[in-house]
This record gives structure tokens, sequence and C-alpha cells, in this order.
């Protein structure tokens, strides 16, 4: 584990220890140790996981996404759409609207992902710029499909996987579990995650080891687009609506949660596990602030903070390492 990492998970930990005594002290009951304040926690801490497991990619490569909230909407729109349209038209049984439905969310994300990646890497659209135009296109597009309004769906499958429980744990939070150990694998074991590395630690020499830079850069972003969709997919399941907004909110959680967990703006560091306990800061922020009674607003100025202080971190260790990665 790197230095980064337990930097993150230790910042968890003292964080979980704070609301504890805070709760302890003044409610006379265990934060923590509350089986439903740890669902919740889990459960909130999905959506902005999902998204941000591929921006890990994207900042990773020394790039940033911008457009993945109103792409995760998109789907999430288009996934309440085609459901309803499966179901109520075409006569499919529930479990095959949900799965025509979500499968379709998550492949209209593929265009505003190579979107993204063939700006960037063919027409040297710089990143910040590139995505959000992207930004604004899914945001439109999005409330094109929604008609401005929310989307209800009424499929018991959907409600399965977005509220359902296997051995009291939410469906929700295993399959995210499940997609961190893929995205772990793929950028820790394969080809694809190394390159990502070395490319977001110098282009130049990427291209002289004989790294395809452009091909790389539409594969990370297309990636990112389609965490994006499953995003969006499992909100319409969690909440059986389909909403243009839905990620809106959540674009600032996953570049925090990337952060936090110890990735570097500057390209070439950053792991998932990193990334998993930047989310689960975040969550537990937002919720401990909501559970001891503190004003929502400063939820944002909490996050914002956070990030603030993860950054002149990085800097400094930049600055003593000489920019080398610290292990």
């Amino acid at each position: 584990m790197r230095i980064a990492d337990m930097r993150a998970w230790l910042f968890l930990v003292v964080l979980i220890a704070f609301f504890e005594v805070w709760s302890r002290s003044a409610y006379g009951v265990s934060f923590i140790l509350n089986t439903y304040n740890l669902q919740s926690i889990s459960v909130f801490a999905t959506a902005p996981l999902l998204l941000a497991l591929g921006q890990t990619f994207v900042i990773i490569s020394a790039g940033i996404d911008l457009s993945l909230g109103f792409v995760m909407g998109l789907a999430s729109v288009i996934a309440a759409h085609v459901a309803n349209y499966a179901a109520l038209q075409l006569g499919l049984p529930p479990l095959a609207a949900m799965l025509v439905g979500m499968l379709t969310g998550i492949a209209m994300t593929i265009i505003p992902g190579l979107v993204n990646g063939w700006l960037i890497a063919h027409l040297k659209v710089p990143p910040f710029i590139g995505t959000l135009g992207m930004y604004g296109v899914a945001r439109g597009a999005a409330y094109l499909f929604a008609g401005g309004m929310t989307i209800s769906v009424s499929n018991s499958w959907y409600s399965t996987i977005g509220n359902g429980r296997v051995l009291g744990i939410p469906v929700l939070v295993i399959l995210v579990a499940i997609a961190c150990l893929i995205m772990h694998y793929l950028l820790s074991q394969t080809r694809f995650g190394q390159h990502t590395y070395a490319m977001g630690a110098s282009q130049a020499a990427a291209r002289r080891a004989g790294i395809n830079v452009k091909k790389l850069t539409m594969k990370i972003y297309l990636l990112s687009g389609i965490m994006a969709g499953v995003a969006g997919v499992l909100y319409t399941g969690r909440f059986s609506a389909g909403a243009a907004q839905a990620g809106e909110p959540l674009l600032l959680d996953s570049i925090a949660a990337v952060v936090i967990g110890g990735a570097s703006l500057f390209g070439g560091s950053g792991t998932i596990l990193g990334t998993v306990a930047g989310a689960l800061v975040i969550a537990v922020i937002q919720y401990g602030l909501v559970f001891i009674n503190v004003e929502p607003f400063w939820q944002f100025i909490a996050v914002g903070t956070v990030i603030i202080i993860s950054v002149l971190v990085d800097q400094t260790q930049r600055r003593f390492t000489g920019g080398r990665q610290v292990e």
C-alpha cells in the first residue's frame, strides 16, 4: 500500500473516530456501531464511487472529465425510458425490461466517452475544455430525453437492484464492490493500467516506449463514460426514476474522492484502493454532518476544504521528492 493510500485510510479512521466521540457525548449513541448508519453510508457512497472509479483512470492519465455528472443523468433517463417502453409497449417481463433499459442506458454513454477521447487525443483539445463542452451537450440531451421531468419506473426488478439486500447487505453495495475489484485489477494488473500510469507520468516517454497514446486516451475516456452509465442506471434502480440531474451534484465528489485518495492532479499516480477510501471519507463527512444536525451547506465547505488540503499535501510531497511517486 502506498503512503498516499495509507494517509487516506488513516484520515477515514480519524474522521469516524471524531463522529463517534461526538455522537456518544452528545446523544449517547454510537455513530459507527450502528447497522443503519453503516448501510446508509455505504449506499450513500455508491454513486460517487462509481463515477470516481472512471475518474481515477482519467486523472492518473493527467486528464479530467467534467462531463460525468450529466452523462450519468443521460444514462439514468434513457434507462428509465427504455425500461418503460419495453414493459408497456413491447410487453416484456420486468426482468427483461430492466436489462434492456440498463444495457441501453450504458451503451448510450459510449458516445460521449468516445467523443471526449477523440477531442482530446486527435484534436488536441485540453481535457478541461473538451469535457466541459460535453458536459453541456450531455446536459441538454438528458433534459430533452426527460422532457424536463423525472421519469418514474414501476419495475420490481429495478427496485430489487436499487433497494434489495442479500444477507443484510444492500445489493447496490455488492455490485459496486464487484466494480471496484474489477477496476482495481484493470489498473494494477493489466497492460492497460500500466500504460495509463506511464502516459500520466510523461506522454513523450510513453510514446518513446511504443505506447499508442491516442488510442489509450480514447479507451480511458470511454471507460470513464461507461462507469458514469453504470452509475446512472443504478441510480434509476435506487430511486425507481430517471432524472437528468441525477449526477449533477456528484461531479465534485468524484474528483474529490480521487484526490483525497492520493491521486495527483498532475498525473502518474493514484490507486483504486485510495479512491475507495476517498469516496468513503466524503460519504462519512456528508452523512456525519447530517447525523450531528449541522446545516447541509457545511458539507460543501467541508469537502472543498479537504480537497484543498489534499492538493497542498500532494504539491508538498512532489516538492520534497522531486516529482517522484512515493511508495
